[in-house]
């Protein structure tokens, strides 16, 4: 959705944006064609190869910055980059990003046998591995459930409790195969273990309670007709960047037996549209692209 991206984002030359989840930097690159030589761009990721990668790769433009850490530390992160005005724009690109999926190594995907990892951040907290090893079955069984809308979580932790009695979980594969056992049915669109290791990865990298303290800040840092654009994968992070935004484009409402009816506007922010999916051109080009929501909120004052 790189196009919509851009247009919702109304950049112009001369502004300030940040990045709130560099990737491998394609949404950076589109920003930096249409900025100035006034313009900045802040790029922040958890992931250390996706710094090393933005250091590499735009290393020689003076407007461009890259922070590594957590994008909950925003406000900080802005400062350290000498940033001290309100921005123009935002864009969180959320979930894992596709260089993350298609490295075995990090153990986000069950497409190919790796180590049972999955944070965003390898040099920092528990693995997956690590974290089913402890687990009791109802914290697993309510982190697949929470976190996954996996209806069949106990079954699946069941069975995870069981085989590690006999040799810990470590792989991808290993994984999927406990999951693919457990589920008593197999629906033919989509592999059985797609919602425990969405549910485990969200969990082990804190993303919706970071997306809640982080959007938290946002109105506060965008100046005013500043846009927050942000790109989620699935319904639990759709459904709290929608209420967000919802939220704040509404005047509180007054009790009604008090004499004033009509209060001054509280409004923050006014969403620009409903929310956007991908094309079926794009879908067709990026099957990942095809579960995409894109929604646009600007700040009112």
């Amino acid at each position: 959705m790189l196009e919509e991206v851009i247009d919702a984002l109304n950049i112009i030359s001369t502004g300030i944006y940040v990045d709130l989840t560099f990737g491998r930097g394609g949404h950076a690159a589109a920003i930096l064609q249409r900025l100035g030589p006034q313009g900045r761009l802040l790029a922040i990721d958890k992931d250390p190869q996706a710094v090393a990668w933005a250091r590499a790769r735009f290393a020689d433009d003076p407007r461009f910055s890259i922070a590594h850490g957590s994008f909950v530390l925003l406000p900080a992160l802005l400062q350290q980059s000498g940033i001290a005005s309100q921005v123009n724009g935002i864009l969180m690109d959320l979930g894992v990003s596709s260089p993350q999926l298609d490295d075995p190594q990090r153990g986000f995907s069950f497409q190919q046998d790796g180590p049972l990892d999955m944070r965003m951040n390898s040099a920092a907290g528990v693995s997956v591995a690590e974290w089913l090893a402890q687990a009791d079955g109802d914290e697993i069984a309510r982190v697949l459930f929470e976190y996954g809308e996996e209806r069949h979580s106990r079954r699946i932790a069941r069975a995870i409790v069981e085989a590690r009695q006999l040799a810990p979980v470590l792989t991808t594969f290993q994984l999927a195969d406990i999951i693919s056992r457990a589920q008593p049915g197999r629906d033919p669109h989509k592999h059985p273990a797609t919602r425990s290791f969405q549910a485990l990865r969200i969990f082990i990298n804190n993303e919706l309670g970071d997306l809640e303290q982080c959007l938290a800040q946002i109105p506060a840092l965008l100046a005013a007709g500043g846009r927050l654009v942000v790109i989620s994968f699935h319904s639990l992070e759709d459904r709290i960047v929608k209420r967000f935004i919802r939220d704040l484009s509404r005047d509180p409402q007054l009790p009604r037996r008090l004499p004033i009816r009509q209060a001054p506007s509280q409004t923050v922010l006014c969403a620009v549209s409903r929310g956007v999916r991908a094309s079926a051109q794009e879908v067709a080009i990026n099957p990942r692209a095809r579960s995409a929501m894109l929604r646009v909120a600007e700040k009112v004052h």
